[in-house]
């Protein structure tokens, strides 16, 4: 008697255990899509790809995505229309100086061109 009670207790609380840490993981997952650096990684695959980066180009412009992504939140937060336009005008034309230190020529006008398109 004293053995089927200690193992239902057990069978409890391991299926409680389970059950619960779906559910966190569920939660954690949902909320690390919103994150800066998981946009940035996201942008930066596509990038890597259209533009064929190397190792360095590619750590140097996950820095200025996440930097970039930040700004524009920060911005976001801003009650005021023009200053938060403003404050993104400021992070894109951040982001583009750095895109044109980092990438070569054609890279650049590849990037551009089809930024605009």
């Amino acid at each position: 008697m004293f053995k089927m009670k200690n193992i239902f207790s057990l069978v409890v609380l391991a299926s409680f255990i389970l059950f619960s840490s779906q559910s966190i993981s569920a939660q954690s997952l949902k909320q690390n899509q919103d994150r800066p650096e998981v946009e940035a990684n996201n942008e930066l695959q596509i990038l890597t790809n259209e533009l064929d980066l190397n190792d360095i180009q590619r750590r140097t412009l996950f820095r200025a995505l996440v930097t970039k992504k930040v700004s524009f939140r920060k911005s976001e937060l801003d009650e005021n229309k023009a200053s938060m336009e403003t404050d993104q005008k400021k992070a894109n034309d951040d982001f583009d100086s750095q895109m044109k230190k980092t990438l070569d020529p054609d890279q650049y006008k590849k990037w551009k061109n089809k930024l605009n398109n």
